[in-house]
């Protein structure tokens, strides 16, 4: 077989030629029916690579007869944007703008596309291996739809492993097919891009070929069910349950699977702050000291970073009393509890307000005008030396 490149060969130019995602575009599948309907508006997609991301976004400029740009965050200017959206002012038909890698969108260029997102200057469609919950302001996803992209099934990969064999008329064994398939773990690209490799050494392609070009599966398993949410989920789940062993099993998994420290980091950072809190408050210090240790280091030593960090989140005592009442706080806020500032707390300082540092640390004063209560503590570890703090603060001084 002669050089070809047959991830972009076989790529599906329509909607009847892609493979997978199932729940989102079956014939009955929401995301298919706007898609049908010129109804698409602006979203995400995320999932894992290989699975059909950039595909799909092609797939509808083509329905949609829209001009399309793709575009990667990594490379992306912000007069790059403006240029696209000054060239179809007024126009009746709007483009549609790809960005992949949305993930790594600064927050200027999200704030450069909000206003041209809200008057639907051009239909905006973003591709993330992240979750965008995690990546994106509130103000993008608010003006978007997120859609979930699952690795392929076998089955999926073995249709398109079908459909290039009889249009190259190749032959494979039967165990190197089966290892073809599994060692992608749910990864078209992958899948294809190693079956080029084993047809450019051999004419038949079998698994001493694909072995000697891939020893190992790709992501370590983690194909199926067990997506790269499903392990982070585990280990973060893990760590809340104190259990050390599993919180560092599903950390190997994503490390062999080749998770950037990062993103393994910055969750333990939101662990530490949400699961554990003032319980020990050090280790958010110890999160964050992680999290700038392993973007400097990278692997393979950042595992043991990793793990030294995960020992201590997981063996720390737990408390979500931080977190409960942040939320308490912001749904009395949405739902309406809008109380006036007191007088004396307005800025400038209003000659009604006592400076607690007058009076010993503490003074009694109206800080809120309604009976609010949305902390309460736990009790766990250090949070049980803050009450203390507290009550001993409080009954040092008094003064109405």
């Amino acid at each position: 077989m002669g050089s070809k490149n047959l991830a972009l060969l076989y790529r599906p130019n329509s909607l009847g030629e892609f493979i997978g995602q199932d729940h989102l575009l079956s014939p009955s599948a929401s995301l298919r029916r706007l898609i049908e309907e010129d109804a698409l508006q602006h979203s995400f997609f995320y999932g894992p690579p290989g699975t059909g991301k950039t595909t799909l976004a092609r797939i509808v400029a083509d329905k949609l007869a829209r001009p399309f740009y793709e575009l990667n965050a990594t490379t992306m200017k912000v007069e790059d944007l403006r240029s696209i959206f000054k060239q179809y002012a007024g126009a009746l038909l709007k483009p549609l703008i790809f960005i992949d890698e949305v993930h790594r969108l600064s927050k200027n260029q999200q704030e450069v596309l909000l206003p041209f997102m809200e008057r639907y200057d051009a239909l905006v469609i973003g591709a993330s291996t992240e979750n965008p919950y995690f990546s994106l302001t509130a103000a993008m996803r608010s003006r978007s739809l997120l859609f979930e992209f699952r690795p392929l099934e076998s089955e999926d990969l073995l249709i398109m492993l079908e459909r290039v064999r009889r249009s190259e008329g190749f032959e494979i064994e039967e165990g190197a097919k089966e290892y073809l398939v599994d060692s992608s773990c749910g990864d078209m690209r992958a899948m294809l891009n190693l079956l080029e490799a084993a047809l450019a050494v051999e004419s038949t392609v079998t698994l001493r070929a694909l072995k000697s070009l891939r020893p190992s599966a790709l992501h370590d398993g983690a194909g199926g069910a067990d997506t790269h949410y499903n392990l982070i989920s585990a280990m973060i789940k893990s760590l809340r349950g104190s259990d050390i062993d599993a919180a560092l099993y599903w950390m190997a998994r994503l490390i062999a699977g080749g998770e950037p420290p990062e993103f393994i980091a910055r969750r333990m950072v939101i662990f530490a702050s949400e699961d554990i809190g003032n319980a020990n408050p050090n280790a958010l210090g110890i999160a964050v000291d992680t999290m700038t240790a392993v973007s400097r280091i990278g692997y393979p030593e950042a595992r043991i970073i990793l793990a030294q960090c995960a020992v201590y989140l997981a063996s720390s005592p737990k408390s979500n009393s931080s977190y409960v009442a942040v939320n308490r706080a912001l749904k009395a806020v949405e739902n309406g509890a809008l109380i006036p500032v007191p007088k004396h707390l307005r800025s400038p300082d209003h000659p009604g307000y006592l400076y607690p540092h007058d009076f010993g640390g503490w003074v009694e004063q109206e800080y809120l005008r309604e009976d609010l209560k949305f902390y309460e503590s736990k009790g766990a570890g250090f949070e049980k030396r803050l009450e203390e703090w507290l009550e001993k603060i409080k009954g040092q001084n008094g003064r109405k």
